[in-house]
């Protein structure tokens, strides 16, 4: 078999693999597919044909892409369990769209290192939060106040388009802060995900439309080809997590998660 078709296996089955665990991890613990995709993107770069100075942006962009479909998947399987809080959707979900935008838009000005930077920091800080024994708590209740809820909501947004992630990553840990029960954290996060994604994807491609070192079949940053087969995998197994996730417990998997996340953060700062 020729070099380029091995290659080209090898980039599918990763591709497909990654679709897989993203999918369910995204169903399962409402952390968003990105945090698997974006840093495993990042790794087989040299295999797509990218220039290292839009490798990062390529990644959160593509991850991006790949949500949106993840998240339809799994806020219709949440919302059939009673699990997505539509009360709080109504709250956060405008916010979380503008801050979503801002981020995409924002991304066109940062190098890669600044984004790998933002995605290194933010997930080291999930992950401990993911492996401690308890969840710190600093309330019994979200804010009462709509600006507040509001300031909040936009700042999900804006760091998740800015990481490539949906919205489970950033606000189930911002919710249990506030005692939100965690199952409707994950389902109304995996809501969140298509507010994030869709504002953030237009804003990496109009971003990229012109920039020099994409890999082929790329849509500004959004390289379709890594796209598609992820988006079948996790589209397939998003609905397999939400469904694991109403019937175990989580604690052991959440923290064998975290300590998986920590180990892609530090790789991402180095």
């Amino acid at each position: 078999m020729p070099a380029f078709d091995s290659t080209f296996v090898e980039i599918v089955a990763i591709l497909l693999g990654t679709g897989a665990i993203a999918g369910f991890a995204a169903g399962l613990l409402g952390v968003g597919g990105g945090i698997v995709i974006v840093p495993m993107l990042y790794w087989i770069s040299p295999l797509l044909d990218v220039d290292p100075a839009v490798v990062v942006h390529m990644a959160v962009a593509t991850s991006l892409a790949t949500i949106i479909p993840t998240s339809i998947a799994s806020v219709r399987a949440h919302h059939c369990r009673g699990a997505v809080d539509v009360d709080l959707l109504k709250l956060w979900g405008p916010a979380v769209f503008v801050g979503a935008a801002l981020g995409g838009t924002t991304s066109g000005y940062l190098d890669g290192k600044a984004l790998a930077g933002v995605f290194g920091v933010v997930a080291l800080v999930v992950a401990v939060n993911m492996v401690l024994p308890k969840p710190l708590v600093l309330a019994d209740a979200i804010p009462g106040s709509a600006a507040i809820n509001r300031l909040m909501a936009g700042a999900i947004g804006f760091v998740s388009a800015l990481m490539g992630i949906g919205g489970g990553t950033l606000s189930v840990p911002t919710l249990s802060l506030f005692s939100f029960p965690i199952h409707r954290a994950v389902g109304t996060a995996s809501a969140f995900g298509l507010a994030i994604a869709v504002p953030a994807v237009a804003g990496y491609i109009y971003g990229g439309w012109d920039v020099p070192g994409r890999s082929p079949f790329s849509v500004g940053y959004v390289n379709i080809l890594a796209a598609v087969p992820l988006m079948v995998m996790t589209v397939l197994f998003a609905p397999l997590g939400a469904k694991t996730a109403h019937s175990i417990d989580r604690t052991w998997l959440k923290r064998c998660f975290g300590a998986f996340l920590a180990v892609t953060a530090i790789r991402m700062l180095t």
